[in-house]
């Protein structure tokens, strides 16, 4: 059977006298979907940041591509590779497209200019930024330099996923990409999940939408009451099943 490229054991957070996260499980197969479920409150936000470097767990370990890691901060896991794209989308809107591409690894021009100097090039980051949403069919963003903020939220949302694409070289994690879009461009975040996972690359996929969920996820895991519950098929289950596992309405016998 092939390794879990992301694994975590025995987890344990708490928060002052609530415990988060109750010695949970988690494996994330190479170049797979895994959606992740949950109610309110089940412990499946403090999973992910325990994994992605946001929050450090007080109890259990975590492996990437087989070699045990300890993050401290999500820069941390940026630089191993893991880009995590939050609900909030952490995007400045006064700044660029390609500004916003590149925040907090901006490109310093060659020689004296950037070394010395210090001076941003721009155009290499233009051009980046423009063959990365090229890439991931983003053609109706005609101007690499308009700010976000005259941007769609589809479109907000579809230079985040490019971002995290552009740099996750090894697991891109997805906070409730369509929560607050409307149906065609969902539709349009969707067809981009697949456009990454078809590249090789990993996709944690956090949601609440169940069509979305069967439609994209190749397994997915049931959380609750800060543990791995179970993980299923979706070919196997139907949203129903789903829906009673993660509510405690029913017990699933088995798991995919």
């Amino acid at each position: 059977m092939t390794e879990p490229i992301l694994k975590a054991r025995n987890l344990v957070k708490r928060y002052g006298k609530v415990t988060a996260l109750d010695h949970a499980d988690f494996d994330l197969m190479p170049g797979e979907i895994l959606a992740v479920i949950g109610d309110n409150g089940a412990g499946k936000s403090s999973m992910i940041k325990a994994v992605s470097g946001a929050v450090v767990p007080d109890e259990g370990q975590v492996w990437l591509e087989g070699r045990e890691i300890r993050f401290r901060s999500p820069i941390e896991a940026r630089e191993e590779g893991i880009e995590t794209v939050y609900q909030q989308l952490a995007m400045s809107p006064a700044l660029s497209i390609a500004d916003n591409m590149f925040m907090g690894r901006e490109l310093r021009k060659p020689g004296i200019m950037g070394k010395l100097f210090r001076q941003l090039d721009k155009p290499a980051m233009e051009k980046f930024a423009r063959e990365k949403l090229s890439e991931l069919g983003l053609a109706t963003i005609q101007n690499i330099n308009q700010a976000v903020e005259s941007l769609s939220g589809g479109q907000r949302q579809g230079v985040a996923v490019a971002r995290a694409a552009a740099f996750g070289s090894k697991v891109v994690i997805l906070d409730e990409p369509t929560a607050a879009l409307g149906v065609k461009e969902s539709r349009k975040v969707l067809e981009l999940i697949q456009d990454v996972r078809s590249r090789g690359i990993p996709i944690i996929l956090i949601s609440h939408n169940m069509p979305h969920v069967f439609e994209v996820a190749d397994r997915i895991h049931v959380h609750r009451l800060g543990k791995r519950l179970c993980v299923i098929d979706p070919k196997n289950h139907s949203m129903s099943d789903a829906v009673a596992y993660m509510t405690g309405a029913a017990v699933p016998e088995m798991a995919a």
